[in-house]
Order: structure tokens, then sequence, then C-alpha cells
């Protein structure tokens, strides 16, 4: 049976043979405190109302089980409220792929690689919006032709004729900032995509790169704010995985965008993430008062050794499944009941921006980082996201090796670097949340 004490989910999240130094998964499945499929199905009424109170509550004791992770994450994550009925979300759910659908058209038209089931990585456009004619481009898109460079001329248009390309005359050139802005970033998109989680197997199959390549091109059309940044295709992939429907995934990884596209909205000067940097300095200063002095002394008082660790959610320091376990509990432990109804009621009114709302949800219905708030009041630089005690939590963990034998910038970066596959999720999340009291009330105090 799948709840046998213990049992791994490597098995779920298949690591290509080769890959021999990919960290092992610390989570465990665990009966009788991993969200399991009979648990989740009993949660609803027969009419399809989510008890949320009760699923909050076990994912933040275990996790969810693999099977059911996707439709699990659909709700954590804002996509479906849990006061609506099977049939709703039915309706919902079918008008959101069509939604998908029209935007991936509407990027299709505008550059035929989308929703072809090829990959760009190299560029196709100036930023003067003049075509690059390159059949090496077009080489390099095609599945299974290798490097384009590694093929002779002679063979060049042979191998264009076979990809379903037709070498024509130049496209004309493109007058439309926004259209050009777009075409610019396809090429970085196809980077990131070609080296996100390269260690599974899930990737080996070209259909899944693309799939993931649409998802982003496809967002960074619609999000015209924040377009496209490194980092995103980390925090879409595991979407692409856990849901098989293109426009399911596309809907959850939209929904985690809303809650981190300030940290990758960038000005000429900063990127969005430096606010939390800049948080995570407070509550350390707050907190480890020594730590952050000696981090200072060292010239990192900006704490960009962290930038990372807040930007992609800690998937370089997880192995995968254990960043999925640490995610899930993240966001049970910081679920808002108002979720939903806020992201609709932004997206009829265009604006992606999170905005702020009254809550009147019974208590039970938040999640405990959220009740802790709630109770304590918000910290001075307002309601800061879990992650950044995350951070604090595992420098506090670190503090002593930091202290001793940090000598330089170079030691933080490298002592945080090795701890990369060795944390422990849950622990991780237990130290986070004791942070976060402690640094409520000495705040309150101050």
């Amino acid at each position: 049976m799948w709840n046998t004490p213990g049992e791994s989910t490597d098995s779920y999240y298949e690591v290509r043979p080769e890959c021999s130094d990919v960290p092992k998964t610390r989570f465990k499945i665990k009966a009788g405190k991993t969200l399991s499929q009979r648990r989740w199905q009993s949660a609803f009424t027969p009419e399809g109302y989510l008890d949320i109170a009760k699923t909050l509550g076990r994912i933040q004791r275990g996790g969810i089980h693999p099977s059911i992770r996707g439709e699990v994450w659909e709700f954590l994550l804002g996509c479906y409220d849990p006061e609506s009925t099977t049939e709703e979300r039915d309706e919902l759910r079918q008008r959101r792929r069509q939604q998908y659908a029209n935007w991936k058209e509407e990027c299709r038209e505008m550059d035929s690689l989308v929703g072809s089931g090829r990959i760009i990585t190299a560029p196709i456009i100036t930023e003067d919006g003049e075509p690059i004619q390159d059949p090496l481009v077009l080489l390099e898109a095609t599945p299974g032709k290798g490097l384009a460079t590694s093929m002779p001329e002679s063979e060049q248009s042979d191998a264009l004729s076979n990809t379903g390309y037709q070498v024509k005359e130049p496209a004309p050139r493109i007058h439309d900032k926004k259209i050009i802005q777009w075409k610019l970033v396809l090429h970085q998109i196809g980077l990131d995509v070609v080296r996100t989680d390269r260690t599974l197997v899930f990737y080996e199959k070209q259909e899944n790169l693309s799939k993931l390549w649409d998802i982003l091109a496809v967002y960074a059309w619609i999000d015209k704010d924040v377009g496209y940044c490194q980092g995103m295709s980390d925090l879409c992939s595991p979407m692409i995985i856990l849901l098989d429907d293109e426009g399911d995934a596309f809907w959850c990884f939209e929904r985690l965008m809303r809650r981190l596209r300030g940290n990758f909205r960038c000005t000429e000067s900063s990127v969005g993430v430096e606010s939390q940097l800049t948080s995570l300095a407070s509550v350390t200063q707050v907190l480890d008062p020594k730590l952050h002095q000696h981090l200072e002394t060292l010239g990192g008082g900006d704490y960009l050794f962290a930038f990372r660790m807040l930007m992609v959610l800690f998937r370089r320091e997880f192995s995968f499944g254990d960043s999925l376990y640490l995610w899930e509990m993240m966001w049970a432990l910081e679920y808002d009941p108002d979720l939903f109804s806020l992201y609709e009621e932004a997206e009829e009114a265009g604006d992606k921006n999170d905005g702020s709302k009254g809550k009147v949800k019974p208590p039970r219905q938040f999640g405990k980082y959220e009740r802790e708030n709630m109770k304590n009041g918000k910290n001075p630089e307002g309601n800061l996201p879990i992650s950044v005690f995350l951070v604090a939590s595992v420098l506090k963990a670190m503090s002593t090796k930091l202290l001793t034998e940090a000598r330089g910038l170079d030691d933080v970066v490298k002592i945080l670097n090795d701890i990369s596959g060795s944390l422990d999720a849950k622990k991780a999340c237990t130290g986070a949340m004791k942070l976060h009291k402690k640094y409520l009330k000495k705040a309150k105090k101050v």
C-alpha cells in the first residue's frame, strides 16, 4: 500500500541514472500524517464544498501524497474557492483552459514556434525589431538535431525542410515595441528551460520541455509589467509535472506568480526581491544581533547571499521532492481563505497586485502562520512572507559556523551552498514559525 510508514517519494520524481550525485528526498509518506487520497476525498461534501481547515492541519503535519499534490495545490494557491461546488469548479476550469488556449493562439500568431513542440535557445529578433533569419536558430529548436553547428551547410536546407520550416524571404521588420520585447526574451526562456530540473527523467521528453517553454512564453506576454525573468522556470517546472493539462499548469503557475511577482519586478537600480532581503536583515538584527553585526562587518549587510533562496523558494537548497514538500507546508501555514475572491476581483479589474482586504472568515480557516499575524498584529514591515523567516531559521542554524569560520563573503556563500540537500524541510518550517512568533513579540515591545 502507498501509505506504508516512511515510504519515500523519490519514485514519483525519477532521476536520470547518470545523475548519481542528486540528493535523496528526505520527505517520507507517513500514514496518519500525510494527506492521503482517501482523507482528501473525505474532506469534500457531496456538493463539493471543501473543509479547508481540516486539510490545512493535515498538510502542516505531514505534507501531501504525490498522487494528489497537483489538485491540492490548486486550492492552496487560490485557484479554487473551498466554498465552491464541484460543478462551479468544473465550469471555471473549462473557462480558464479556454482563456489559456486563446492567449497561446495569440502568441502563436506572433511566433509560430509557440505550440509547435519546439523551443529556441538563440535570438530571433534584434532590439530594433529586425527578424534574425538564421537557420542555426531554427535547427536548435528542433528535437533530435543536436547542435546546428555540427551540421554541414550543404545539409542545413534539407534539415530545415524536415522540421516543417521553409526558407522564406526575410520577414518584415516589427515595429510594435511590446511584441519586440516579448520576442527578445523567448530564447532566454529556452536557455533556462533546457537547464531546469535536467536531472529528472520527466524532462528527457521534448514535449515536456516545450510545454514548459510555451507556458513561460504565454505568461511573459500577458504579464507585461514583469514579463519573464530567470528563476521563473524553476517555479513553473513542478506545475508541469504535477498537472497533466497544460492550461491547469499555467493557472497554477499564474497564481503562484501573484504571490511572488513582486520579487521579479525590476527597475533600473533594483530587483523586487531586495525588499525582502531588507526585511531579512531587520529580522536577523532583532533575533540574532551578533550574527547580523558579523555579516555587516564582512560587507554582507545587504544579505544578497540569500537572494537565490528567496527568489526561487529554496529550489537549490532542497532536493526536488523536498522542495515541493517545503512549498506546500509554507502555503498551508500562510493560507488565507480570501485568496480566491481576492485574485478573482483583481483579475476582473485587470490588476495583478494583491491589494488589501478585510478578513472575515473564521480563524481556523487560516493557516497557522496567518493566525499568528492576526493575533499579534502586523510586524513593522507589514505581513512578511514565511520565506523570510525560513531563511532566518537557516541562518540561525548555521550561526555558529558563520561566526567562527566566515572571514569574508565568499566564506558565507560557501557555507550556505554546502547545506544544499542536507536541510530538513519540516524542521525548517518549525524553526521559521518559532522565529516568527519570537519576532512579533520583540517587534511589539519595540
